[in-house]
């Protein structure tokens, strides 16, 4: 059965004008065209749907049994047009996106607020985690863009933009290493150190660095979440490092943050998606509102 949008339209289009020289000039068509619409819809369902005569038309019992169900299907097509017009102007959507605690913490509520104060009807799903699962999540396809450390070698991610994370000390405002004019990898060997769970791209930066000089951490403790080291370091069990982009080191009145004078401490952060995927609109112009907001954070 073939049977066309435009010739479901001309039909209601003369059963509600009553007319085919009216219902022509709504839809804009000869009437010659639109009777041939007419006749390709009434072959197509193999019934007369309209009775003409040169005064009059009249709509067949079968045709009126028609009208309500191709009413309601047009209107229900218009709705969803309509939708899919306000999803590909990135007016409507979800965004969904995996970032490091650090970013979901600090930088997404931001963006999400401006992009939510420009589209209203725009909805969001963030999954915070370590480096590894976001990559997962983003290959997976469980979210359209990931925030992650670390640098990224897998062919299977397209890196949309790349900024840089500063490496921090965190301590005691009371502890001596505050009196250095600069602090640098060879000042955190042997101190008692807070650290995140191993898999994190933040313990692997600091290991690695370490490493270098031959040496491993000094573990105090070992925790998942950042709020936790902060907590050991306030309760005076050992130092933490955590990137300038935590929230939790700007909470603590009692604790001071340097940076480590270390190019190794600088953590590459990229935001990423899978290769071969085109982000929605929603998604796109919320990447736009990312970069901009890790540019003038770089700044």
């Amino acid at each position: 059965m073939d049977v066309s949008l435009r010739q479901i339209r001309a039909f209601l289009t003369i059963v509600h004008s009553k007319s085919f020289t009216r219902a022509a000039g709504v839809l804009n068509l000869s009437q010659p065209a639109l009777t041939v619409q007419i006749r390709n819809l009434e072959t197509a369902l193999g019934v007369k749907l309209l009775d003409r005569t040169k005064r009059s038309v009249e709509v067949t019992p079968v045709g009126l049994d028609l009208v309500p169900a191709l009413e309601r299907t047009l209107h229900e097509l218009d709705v969803t047009l309509s939708d899919l017009r306000e999803v590909g102007a990135g007016r409507r959507g979800t965004v969904r996106i995996a970032a490091l605690p650090s970013f979901a913490a600090s930088l997404l509520p931001g963006v999400i607020l401006a992009c939510r104060r420009a589209n209203p009807a725009v909805s969001f799903l963030v999954r915070d985690a370590i480096a590894a699962q976001v990559s997962t999540l983003v290959a997976s396809g469980e979210v359209d863009l990931g925030i992650t450390g670390g640098d990224l070698a897998e062919a299977e991610f397209d890196v949309l933009h790349t900024t840089l994370d500063q490496i921090c000390l965190v301590f005691p405002g009371s502890h001596p290493i505050g009196r250095k004019r600069r602090i640098t990898v060879e000042d955190l060997v042997d101190l008692p150190l807070v650290l995140t769970n191993p898999g994190t791209s933040l313990r692997e930066l600091i290991e690695r660095a370490l490493l270098k000089i031959g040496h491993t951490p000094t573990l105090a403790c070992e925790v998942t979440y950042m709020m936790s080291a902060v907590a050991m370091v306030r309760a005076g069990l050992g130092l933490t490092i955590l990137p300038t982009s935590a929230r939790e080191i700007r909470v603590e009145r009692g604790l001071r943050v340097r940076p480590i004078d270390d190019p190794d401490f600088l953590r590459p952060v990229v935001i990423i998606k899978k290769k071969g995927r085109t982000l929605p609109p929603a998604t796109a112009g919320f990447l736009d509102l990312c970069i901009a907001a890790m540019r003038h954070e770089r700044r």
